[in-house]
């Protein structure tokens, strides 16, 4: 049984049995100890669940996500601390940020792939923006959390006008597992 609040019957929500599945695989691999390739922040982070009216209300859900995400960051850094020192943890993450920055030096509206004519995207101004913002995050003059890059929205936009949303988001899952290793 869940303490996550629910919709009204006329409204959507998380399906209740799958949200109580994953929350119960996460703390049995959490408080079991299970590696990181066997259930990881990244599996936290990508988890959907189907809609269904009276379904648990997604608000408080998310953050009860993203609190999880951030429990096995942690859990993962302590155990890599542990096994191989504060600088090793530190150099593991400066070798997965430093993937990031190349994509921020290309052009404007040519950092990432377009879609074709009739297919939607992430519009590219705003996206740009954004990634402008993180270059200056990585150069120490700006400050951008996980929680932040989380509740990223990019307006639709088509064709030339538009990233493809799948390579935008890898990037942006990239993004928020570095800040999240370093906040």
């Amino acid at each position: 049984m869940s303490n996550f609040p629910t919709q009204p019957f006329y409204k959507k929500g998380y399906h209740p049995e799958r949200v109580d599945e994953f929350f119960t695989r996460a703390r049995d691999a959490y408080e079991g100890g299970l590696p990181a390739n066997e259930f990881s922040s990244e599996e936290v982070r990508r988890a959907m669940f189907p809609l269904k009216r009276g379904g648990y209300d997604p608000v408080p859900v998310d953050a009860a996500l993203d609190r999880l995400e951030g429990a096995f960051v942690t859990r993962d850094r302590a155990n890599h601390v542990a096994m191989n020192g504060e600088e090793a943890w530190l150099n593991h993450v400066a070798d997965r940020a430093t993937t990031l920055y190349p994509r921020l030096l290309r052009p404007e509206t040519e950092r990432f792939a377009h879609p074709d004519k009739k297919t939607v995207g992430y519009k590219i101004s705003e996206v740009d923006a954004f990634l402008d913002r993180l270059a200056k995050f990585f150069d120490d003059e700006e400050t951008i959390t996980a929680g932040e890059v989380r509740r990223l929205t990019f307006s639709p936009a088509k064709g030339e006008e538009a990233y493809i949303e799948g390579t935008v988001d890898a990037y942006l899952a990239r993004v928020i597992e570095i800040l999240l290793a370093v906040e």
